[in-house]
């Protein structure tokens, strides 16, 4: 039952208001005075106060001050009979829901109580909603690195800078980018994410900019942009290298003037848009080769992020296998398993190519699989077992001979290849649990596949 506070030094108000209140179903606390009123809210505080502003001593202005530096989500409903319009416009901007003039009409009252309670209990349900995002993207580390990284990401959130973060495939970029949000002044606005290597060629700037009805055989009506939806909020352009030169060229159009034009359109639509940008290639070599525009480089680059592998932070497992496990026992409704010492050993030997993406699905697995209480040795898969990483697990390992490459990109590629048939062999040919496993979108997988010439 929800309780609400009259405070007036009239008694006739504090009974007609109590009796109403009542029958609607409320539970109602009066005080003929602010200082009885902070007095009776500091035993028991109610859901909802309706505060008279004119009383002897300490008024309802000072009383709403004082309510709202204590308060967290306090309805305040001002009543007055002597009130004006400054008046009014004072107490809103000091935090009350709403102002009603003397003579009292009940069911305003009645109404305006209702709407104070639903509005508070919204705003209860996106403050749960917003703890619980942040704990679905906790950055997870106590190693030195990591703790500059997360003191970095709550510097820079409180400005508007744009972010660039580059990092391997599966080491939380988003995450960074996430956090950066989170922390930001755009939080409560939307952070709109796009995977750039995701979506096709000829999809893209209707993707991001949105299009006119009409502007192609398809668009049977007009569609908002990826950077319209974002407007006031976070746009995060992952894979950023995998943009053509053209959508490169568009994209930094809009950095520059914060206006762009529908596709199929002519009318200047300006937004106001962090824009935080993330990729696992070297940009400058990108730029080297003729991919990536330098301008755009520049553009992007106000804040460089770095996430390290998980190889290089390996310290930071015990905190990652602690908290994977207990967040899966408790979405699974399981009993949180323990890891043995031998399973935990072999875990922190192995170089974890596709990093944290990688170990959190495997402890996923292991939860969900494992028939006893303790995850033992045996029960993880064979390529991650310490007895056999001496043996590169690649679906054709017993005939490679050597491993010699001339340059780091065809190490780089001859590793991709290899990782990308492991994972299609662990997963029996299954290309979807593939791709979800390595992280990746099936339309960018079947390319990698084709591309390397991968058996399936």
């Amino acid at each position: 039952m929800n309780t609400i506070m009259v405070v007036d030094d009239e008694r006739d108000i504090r009974d007609s208001l109590s009796d109403v209140l009542r029958d609607e179903g409320y539970e109602v606390i009066t005080a003929e005075s602010a200082e009885e009123g902070l007095e009776k809210m500091a035993t028991a505080p109610p859901d909802v106060v309706l505060l008279d502003i004119w009383m002897p001593g300490m008024d309802g202005v000072e009383m709403l001050k004082e309510v709202m530096s204590s308060y967290t989500n306090m309805p305040v409903i001002m009543i007055s009979g002597h009130a004006t319009i400054d008046t009014a416009v004072k107490t809103t901007r000091l935090g009350a829901y709403d102002f009603i003039e003397k003579p009292l009409s009940l069911d305003n009252i009645i109404l305006t109580v209702s709407h104070a309670l639903e509005q508070k209990s919204l705003k209860a349900e996106n403050t749960a909603l917003r703890e619980s995002f942040k704990r679905d993207y906790t950055i997870i580390g106590e190693t030195e690195v990591m703790r500059r990284l997360k003191a970095d990401i709550e510097r820079v959130a409180a400005t508007p800078s744009w972010v660039l973060i580059t990092g391997e495939n599966g080491t939380g970029k988003e995450f960074v980018a996430r956090n950066i949000h989170i922390l930001s002044e755009r939080s409560s606005k939307p952070f709109v994410e796009v995977n750039c290597a995701a979506i096709p060629e000829e999809l893209i700037e209707s993707e991001l900019f949105g299009h006119e009805k009409g502007a192609f055989t398809s668009a049977i009506t007009r569609k908002k942009g990826k950077f319209d939806i974002a407007d006031r909020g976070t746009i995060f352009l992952d894979e950023i290298a995998d943009m053509s030169l053209k959508t490169q060229a568009k994209i930094l159009r809009i950095l520059q003037e914060q206006t762009f034009e529908r596709v199929g359109g002519n009318e200047q639509i300006s937004v106001d848009v962090r824009v935080i940008a993330a990729t696992n290639k070297n940009l400058k070599e990108e730029i080297r080769l003729g991919n990536f525009r330098e301008d755009l480089y520049y553009r992007l680059n106000v804040i460089p992020f770095h996430v390290p592998p998980l190889r290089e932070r390996s310290e930071d497992l015990d905190y990652f296998i602690d908290y994977f496990l207990k967040e899966f026992a408790r979405s699974f409704v399981k009993k949180v398993p323990e890891m043995s010492a031998e399973a935990t050993a072999s875990l922190k030997s192995y170089e974890w190519p596709g990093n944290v993406r990688e170990l959190k699905n495997l402890l996923e697995r292991l939860v969900i699989m494992t028939p006893g209480s303790v995850i033992e040795l045996a029960d993880l898969p064979a390529y991650v077992r310490s007895d056999n990483q001496n043996t590169p697990a690649t679906p054709d390992s017993a005939s490679k001979t050597s491993f010699n490459p001339a340059t780091l990109k065809e190490a780089r590629a001859e590793f991709e290849r290899d990782f990308i048939g492991t994972m299609i062999k662990e997963h029996d040919g299954n290309i979807s649990k593939a791709a979800e496993a390595l992280g990746v979108e099936r339309s960018h997988l079947y390319r990698k596949i084709k591309s390397y010439g991968i058996e399936t």
